[in-house]
């Protein structure tokens, strides 16, 4: 942190005198960081290749703001990642020249895969030659931004553009688990895996749809500039070098503004990279014939922009001057390998005789070895505030998960969250998902942190928002809606709304602090039934189960009982025996015979039908009405003393009915979601809404639970 200068004390105390009034002023500047020696090398592939020309220039966009006491630059440059050592240097050498201090200094990566390699990654080297280029022309680009400073208002949007971005990164079934490049078996997800709909279960986490703009005009209302940040990873342009569609959509945005202002080149658009370490254009939850694979990365761009316009037109533009920053560097360790792993990486390497990697097992022994040598790494994390707005950074590939946590615990609701800033140190998972493996976690210096690098990362940056906001975080909490308050108003025993998006541990929102235990094997916040409306205007969540479960203790609970659960699945019904066990009572790791379960049916029977056990070992009974897979259903279980009664999508009509041994299945309070106590046949997918009711129901009672009766 800086000291306090004589200067900036007396102008603070003018300040507080009124003797002086705070204006924002903003500078602007674009330079091209286009590489002059041919071939070089380009970032973001598996292995190493090279551009023999400029296919369109990339370029460096500086942003430079000044409230008279803090100033700050932000840079965003079209590269696929820039490593912290680098940024350092560019650092130092734009703080001689424009008096701007280092740490006050951002500097991203778009992540376009079409650039020169300022950095090694995977089978590729840094181009040697390209990087004092990129660092001399970074900091000229943030020199000339401080050398144009202006009067600016600034304003705040941001729209919908969920038609522009999905999650990548799907989850296999159990019985298809891939091998990693080690020839081990632990493949759970991986990015693109939905190419085969058959093979997987679902997403595995949540996407962002929201295209945030910052926009800064002058007082009289002339565009200055516009700084954009969106969740896609990036388009896949053939040819470089290329600035992929970042560049495509900072200069038709600049172009449009600029025309209808009437004042060519005088506004700079800016789109820096939100949280896309699993996000990807292509939506895999649509059919193939449906998803829009042929458009063009300008049609694209094109459609993006229009989104942009729209969101500008709505903003309202006023007078700040009030700016903060924070900046935190902390050290982390890399996942370096154990013994046996390094001798097998080493082996590998030898043969290379120092030559490129030629496929992926030589890739991923060359990074063995390398994180060994390295052991940890040093990260820059900063927060910025703009009045009432709020920029926090990250050195990675972030999930969208991460972005979420710190949007929606930010001490400001207008928060954007830049990645790839201030270094390029990989993938940072959420620590749930290292278990379900897949190349986003395979250690490498593309994604080698230490498991738990995404909280102390997301902890840090929490704290330096409420440094540079002087607020606490915000606590999130699901809102509740009328279908929410209606669980509510029966007054459950137990209600687990599955909201949360880290931690072990299922709140129970009844009031009667029944938390449940999310065992391993669970991925958080994606998208729950939005009809009824269980949250207002905020998208409703669930938990997607991977081969965990949600065990809870319910004591006294008795014969007589109900269970409300909505229910997602993600397997193909034909898959095995049993689909998936929704709900089970019974003492951990007992047989079937000792508890009993309800589910989905498999092929022992009709596949996809709900399928209830009961205890004692009696015969299984099925509905009749197969469950769509990938689609919300809702299901409540009735027991009343041997009577169980299974109804069905807000049906009158119970699914099923059956009377059973009212002297088993009772012996323990332990209840199970998302599996049984044999852990066989677990259910994937996804569980949302669960309400457990230490009394029968009525039907009156249970048509306030879902959809309406029909």
């Amino acid at each position: 942190m800086r000291g306090i200068t004589v200067a900036s004390f007396v102008w603070g105390w003018l300040a507080l005198s009124g003797l002086v009034v705070a204006e924002l002023r903003v500078g602007t500047a674009l330079v091209d960081v286009s590489p002059q020696q041919f071939p070089v090398l380009v970032n973001g592939g598996m292995l190493s290749r090279q551009a023999t020309e400029v296919v369109r220039p990339v370029n460096a966009r500086a942003l430079v703001i000044d409230d008279g006491r803090e100033k700050i630059a932000i840079v965003v440059v079209d590269s696929c990642m820039l490593p912290r050592p680098l940024l350092d240097d560019t650092k130092q050498i734009a703080s001689k020249r424009s008096g701007i201090p280092a740490d006050h200094i951002l500097i991203s990566a778009t992540h376009t895969h079409t650039a020169p390699a300022s950095m090694g990654c995977l089978g590729t080297d840094l181009d040697a030659n390209y990087v004092p280029l990129v660092r001399d022309r970074m900091a000229q680009a943030i020199v000339d931004a401080n050398g144009k400073l202006q009067p600016a208002r600034v304003g705040w949007g941001v729209i919908n553009a969920a038609d522009f971005t999905a999650t990548r990164r799907w989850i296999y079934r159990t019985d298809r688990v891939q091998n990693d490049p080690f020839g081990n078996p632990t493949v759970r997800a991986n990015m693109h895996a939905a190419n085969n709909r058959d093979a997987v279960t679902g997403p595995s986490g949540a996407e962002d749809p929201d295209l945030t703009l910052m926009s800064f005009q002058t007082p009289s209302g002339q565009p200055i500039a516009v700084l954009a940040n969106f969740s896609m990873h990036y388009f896949s342009v053939p040819k470089a070098i290329h600035p992929d569609y970042f560049g495509l959509f900072c200069d038709e945005l600049a172009r449009q503004l600029d025309e209808k202002a009437g004042q060519p080149g005088g506004c700079l658009a800016i789109m820096s990279h939100g949280c896309s370490g699993d996000i990807y254009r292509r939506d895999y939850q649509l059919p193939p014939e449906q998803r829009n694979d042929k458009i063009t990365v300008d049609d694209y761009t094109q459609g993006l922009v229009n989104l942009a316009l729209e969101c500008l037109a709505g903003i309202s533009h006023r007078e700040v001057n009030d700016l903060s920053m924070r900046e935190m560097r902390m050290e982390l360790k890399y996942r370096t390998p154990n013994v046996q792993l390094l001798e097998w990486a080493q082996r590998v390497v030898a043969g290379m005789e120092g030559n490129a990697p030629k496929n992926t097992t030589e890739v991923y022994a060359r990074e063995q070895v390398l994180l060994h040598e390295l052991q940890s790494t040093e990260i820059v994390v900063q927060a910025i505030r703009i009045g009432d707005m709020a920029i926090a950074t990250t050195p990675n590939e972030t999930y969208a998960l991460t972005g979420y946590k710190l949007k929606l615990q930010s001490p400001l609701e207008k928060t954007m969250v830049i990645e790839l800033a201030n270094g390029g140190d990989g993938y940072i998972p959420p620590p749930e998902q290292h278990l379900l493996g897949g190349y986003n976690t395979w250690p490498a210096r593309s994604a080698g942190l230490e498991v738990e690098a995404e909280p102390k990362i997301t902890a840090a940056l929490l704290s330096l928002l409420e440094q540079v906001s002087r607020q606490p975080r915000r606590t999130y909490r699901q809102p509740t809606g009328p279908a929410s308050q209606a669980v509510l108003d029966l007054k459950p025993t137990a209600y687990y709304r599955l909201d949360e998006f880290a931690g072990q541990r299922a709140l129970d929102h009844s009031g009667h602090q029944h938390d449940g235990i999310y065992e391993p094997g669970v991925a958080y916040f994606l998208e729950g039934p939005e009809s009824p409306d269980f949250s207002g205007d905020d998208t409703n969540r669930a938990v997607h189960f991977t081969g965990g479960r949600l065990n809870t203790r319910l004591a006294n609970l008795g014969t007589r009982y109900t269970i409300s659960l909505w229910l997602w699945n993600g397997v193909p019904v034909e898959g095995r025996e049993t689909c998936g066990w929704l709900c089970s009572r019974g003492r951990d790791y007992d047989g079937p015979v000792s508890s009993e379960q309800f589910g989905i049916q498999g092929t022992a029977g009709k596949p996809g039908v709900l399928v209830y056990q009961p205890a004692g070992g009696g015969p299984a009974l099925e509905g009749t009405t197969v469950l769509e897979r990938w689609s919300w259903n809702h299901v409540v279980l009735v027991r009343e003393g041997d009577l169980c009664e299974i109804y069905l999508n807000g049906h009158a009509k119970p699914e099923l009915s059956i009377r059973v041994a009212t002297e088993t299945g009772f012996a323990t309070d332990q209840f199970y979601f998302a599996g049984r106590p044999d852990r066989q046949n677990g259910f994937e997918g996804r569980l949302d809404e669960i309400a457990i009711f230490d009394r029968v129901l009525t039907p009156d009672e249970r048509r306030n639970l879902g959809p309406a009766t029909r």
